[in-house]
């Protein structure tokens, strides 16, 4: 059984939120979803993790200009506030005990910025650290799946449009709509298979995004560089987990990431998009409960300094 309750930031957005789970469990883990999409795509992570022993809390919330969450200012629509809404986050509903971070996407750089921005909050505080289909890099290493040239074309055309969508204010896209960017979608986010349900759920997600959050937060993702921040942030159970399909965050992302981060465990799934809290959830989820576990561990495992590369099945 869920609670939801919404939270009102310093800048007046509400943030729509829920939680999971025993209020005063040991852990608490924080989900974070990707750009234009919202809380609903870890829904298998949340079950997941709902059936660990001890079971640890669960927060997860629509990012502001995403979901149910109030709309945004064009101006806030940037990286660097969403690490703020995180620590805001972070102090009203979960103040005390160790936290775990998990980011897809956009959620993965989000955490950063925070890291970044609040470096010794992030230390007192973070005990495990999930990175699912992002990047410290912004779009250095996105080629869209597309040869070089056609990349850059479909670059400018994407930045283009984004900015004409930021200035369209608060509105969403039309519902009926939805059903046109099936295909986009799917070519861009999913993999070589599959579930419609999964499809179904990000397209949802995308209509529940506002123009100005669609457009507003591209410029700010596209220049992110955070390794050096990565590099500061010391040995703690992490993993980094990519599909060699994903056209948006491909491998090298997650690549520098584990390089930057001590002791990273790097994982690629053959087959998969960037969807991967979707296309393989059930992978995702164990590796999600195996770090939340090493977290809530008295005595750490000591861990190796370079990071250790898996190629899933």
């Amino acid at each position: 059984m869920s609670e939801r309750s919404p939270l009102t930031l310093a800048d007046g957005v509400t943030l729509s939120l829920e939680s999971w789970g025993p209020a005063d469990a040991q852990i608490t883990v924080v989900l974070l979803h990707g750009w234009c999409l919202d809380r609903r795509t870890w829904h298998h992570q949340i079950a997941a993790l709902s059936r660990m022993t001890p079971e640890p809390r669960v927060i997860a919330y629509d990012t502001r200009g995403h979901g149910r969450s109030g709309s945004t200012r064009l101006t806030s629509a940037t990286l660097g506030q969403l690490g703020d809404d995180l620590a805001q986050v972070l102090r009203h509903v979960a103040p005390d005990g160790p936290v775990v971070l998990a980011g897809h996407s956009m959620g993965g750089m989000t955490i950063m910025e925070y890291a970044h921005r609040f470096p010794d909050e992030f230390t007192s505080r973070v005990a495990g650290l999930l990175f699912v289909s992002t990047t410290a890099e912004g779009h250095t290493h996105t080629r869209y799946g597309l040869p070089p040239r056609l990349a850059t074309l479909m670059r400018v055309g994407e930045t283009f449009g984004a900015g004409l969508l930021a200035r369209s204010g608060a509105w969403r896209p039309h519902r009926a709509v939805l059903p046109a960017l099936r295909p986009a979608l799917r070519w861009l986010l999913f993999g070589d298979e599959y579930e419609d349900a999964a499809l179904q759920t990000t397209i949802k997600s995308v209509g529940r995004t506002t123009l100005r959050s669609i457009g507003g937060f591209r410029a700010s993702i596209g220049d992110q560089q955070r390794l050096d921040t990565l590099t500061r942030l010391g040995d703690l159970p992490a993993a980094v987990l990519v599909g060699d399909r994903d056209r948006l965050t491909p491998p090298p992302c997650a690549e520098g990431i584990a390089d930057a981060l001590p002791g990273t465990e790097l994982t690629v799934y053959p087959g998969a998009g960037h969807m991967l809290i979707l296309e393989r959830h059930e992978e995702v989820s164990s590796v999600l409960s195996a770090i939340v576990t090493q977290a809530g561990s008295a005595k750490r495992t000591p861990r190796a300094k370079r990071p250790r590369l898996r190629r899933a099945a």
